[in-house]
């Protein structure tokens, strides 16, 4: 043991012998003589440390060897496996040649077993009683871990970990599966759209760059491609090709892009691929529901779905509006006949619900009781968002009669009930998950993008992330539920649908489109009042110089604007209408503004287009659309959670440089 301490410690020895040295050559003789006296003490000690560490493990190795024939000793030392002993603590007892011919280090006697193998936890193995450790990584080798744990000393249980090499398992192993077979269906999101901006006689060169294009991507991969529609593709490469693309961001997003033949659109892909599959009917069924959720979310992006995981890549171009009015006249006959199917109908939106949320829910309340049906609102909780619109309901006599609590939902749904979700489509974000669980049949209506925690199981979809608002979809649906609109749909409700589009487009400035203002037109034929409207979300005086306050703590950097709400101010709301103010500054870009509620931080996001909000706190775990989305974070600080979003933005703008 003396010598394995000097072996250790030889270069630190040397080192101080040299400098006690120079202090005698110097003449200091009296520093010399202390520092040499408590030179031979610390060396003395430590060898004594040693020694008895050394004593305390040949105790146990005797203990044990003296349970062990002359016969069993001779196999383990010279047992053509690596193998070490190691007591309870992780420290190593003993080992035989073949052992530390895996190391480069030879003295690891008395070290912890993780220093050499990370994922070898002596812990876990004694309270989980495991027998073998698989694909076991030291250095550039794989190794299988056998563990026999029945010898134990009073104090000590003693562990036998023989290490078998299965390298050449781990390389086969990779090989088969990156061999595995990936699908992957490619959409182009607008082609007809695209081809109907150009010139006829260019119109048939686009159309054939764009299919040269994708079979081109196809061949690059090595992989089989199949056109079965006419903007539909089927590719089948290897998995190791994938994780080539999701290194390369799927370039083919930025290839088919810049394609242009004279087309006033940009043309754009969906594209899903699915992975880890056990068979290819597996990866095609991942593939297909990844494409689905790309279509979902608004194109141009690239969704690989690897069992349950969801990975994404690109969606930094503007939604594509693709619904045409015979979908929305199909989706409100299909919405019409459930109604008609349930009992009772409960409308119920996100979180602190705003007025596109309450909005769309009156119009829908309004369209089932014309249907003859009973229809109730889910509301526990009134914002400053939405107060002006509940007194006005209050006013007309109509609050008590469509509102009630959550408790109230859960104690009178039967099983013929239907749950209408609006304004959102995340598990996360929706009002109340209980009554989500509870209620089996759900119909969602949402313009958010499809998030990754989606509701699952509804009995119908419409979720379209092109439109403005839930009200704009509400809106185009009534017009096909109901045979007479004009005396279901009462000035009332119909300046609350507005409200909801006026809202959420910005004063129709933001995300509008020409359906945008074709529904807000019928509105105003149906009795709303845009003064009205207006009316309904002047700020007072408190609540606009709460507002002035949180945009003088905004710092500005690369075009971002960046605030943090002060402790005294807790509303999401009035954080949300703050990010939408710091976009009148000039040079900003994208504004966040993070609020703290309780034990969360709220962080509301928004654009003008030029920067992808959704995808910066998607990073987060929210989302929404391009131009605005929100994430909530818990058991974080404000400045925190700062620092988190600052991170994500950062991420975003080097992927955007690359």
């Amino acid at each position: 043991m003396d010598n394995y301490f000097i072996q250790n410690n030889k270069l630190y020895i040397v080192i101080i012998a040299v400098l006690i040295s120079i202090i005698f050559i110097f003449g200091h003789f009296y520093v010399g003589g202390i520092a040499l006296v408590v030179y031979g003490v610390i060396i003395v000690y430590n060898v004594k440390i040693f020694k008895k560490k050394k004593d305390e493990w040949e105790k146990i190795i005797e203990k044990f060897e003296a349970n062990m024939n002359i016969s069993t000793r001779n196999i383990l030392v010279n047992t053509p496996v690596p193998l070490t002993i190691v007591g309870s603590k992780g420290n190593i007892l003993w080992y035989n040649e073949k052992f530390i011919d895996i190391f480069s280090k030879k003295d690891i006697l008395g070290k912890d077993i993780k220093e050499i193998a990370e994922k070898i936890n002596i812990d876990e193995i004694l309270n989980y009683n495991i027998k073998v450790l698989k694909f076991i990584r030291i250095d550039k080798k794989y190794y299988s871990v056998f563990i026999n744990s029945e010898f134990s000393t009073n104090k000590n249980k003693i562990m036998f970990l023989y290490f078998y090499d299965v390298t050449e398992e781990m390389r086969l192993r990779t090989e088969n599966e990156e061999n595995k077979d990936a699908v992957i269906l490619i959409e182009v999101d607008n082609l007809n759209d695209v081809l109907k901006t150009t010139e006829e006689d260019k119109a048939v060169i686009l159309s054939a760059e764009i299919e040269r294009t994708i079979k081109n991507y196809a061949q690059n991969l090595h992989g089989m491609i199949v056109k079965y529609s006419n903007s539909k593709y089927i590719v089948v490469v290897h998995n190791k090709i994938i994780k080539s693309e999701m290194d390369k961001k799927f370039d083919i997003l930025d290839e088919i892009r810049e394609i242009n033949f004279g087309n006033k659109l940009t043309v754009t892909l969906s594209v899903g691929v699915g992975v880890g599959g056990e068979t290819p009917l597996q990866n095609n069924e991942f593939a297909t529901s990844a494409k689905d959720l790309a279509l979902s979310r608004g194109g141009d992006q690239v969704v690989i779905k690897n069992k349950e995981k969801l990975q994404f890549y690109g969606g930094k171009t503007k939604e594509i509006a693709k619904r045409t009015k015979v979908r929305a006249r199909v989706v409100a006959h299909a919405l019409a006949n459930i109604i008609n199917e349930s009992s009772k109908v409960y409308i119920m939106g996100h979180i602190n619900p705003d007025i596109d949320s309450i909005g769309a829910a009156i119009g829908i309340s309004s369209v089932v009781k014309a249907l003859g049906k009973e229809s109730y609102i889910i509301l526990d909780s009134i914002n400053n968002g939405i107060e002006n619109a509940i007194k006005k309901m209050k006013k007309e006599g109509l609050y008590d009669e469509i509102f009630i609590s959550k408790q109230e939902c859960i104690n009178y749904y039967d099983k013929d009930s239907l749950l209408i979700l609006l304004d959102v489509n995340s598990r996360s974000y929706v009002q109340n998950i209980e009554i989500v669980d509870e209620i089996n049949r759900i119909v969602i209506i949402d313009h958010h993008r499809k998030s990754t925690d989606a509701v699952e199981g509804s009995l119908l979809d419409y979720i379209e992330a092109y439109a403005s608002s839930t009200c704009e979809l509400v809106t185009e649906m009534l017009q096909y539920m109901l045979e007479s609109p004009k005396k279901s749909i009462t000035p009332i409700v119909a300046e609350m649908l507005l409200a909801g589009i006026y809202v959420d487009t910005k004063n129709f400035y933001f995300k509008t489109g020409v359906r945008t203002f074709e529904a807000a037109a019928y509105l105003r034929q149906m009795g709303a009042d845009i003064i009205d409207v207006k009316k309904m979300f002047a700020s007072d005086l408190e609540t606009y110089l709460k507002k002035a306050k949180i945009i003088s703590l905004a710092e500005v950097e690369k075009n971002i604007s960046i605030a943090v709400c002060p402790p005294e101010i807790d509303d999401t709301v009035l954080a949300a209408q703050v990010s939408d103010e710091l976009l009148n500054i000039t040079g900003v870009q994208a504004s966040f503004v993070l609020v703290k509620i309780k034990d969360e931080i709220s962080i509301s996001g928004r654009s003008f287009g030029d920067i992808n909000v959704q995808l910066i706190l998607e990073e987060l775990g929210g989302g929404g659309h391009m131009t605005i989305a929100g994430t909530k974070l818990s058991n974080v600080s404000i400045y925190a959670a700062k620092e988190k979003l600052q991170q994500a933005i950062d991420k975003y703008l080097k992927e955007g440089e690359e």
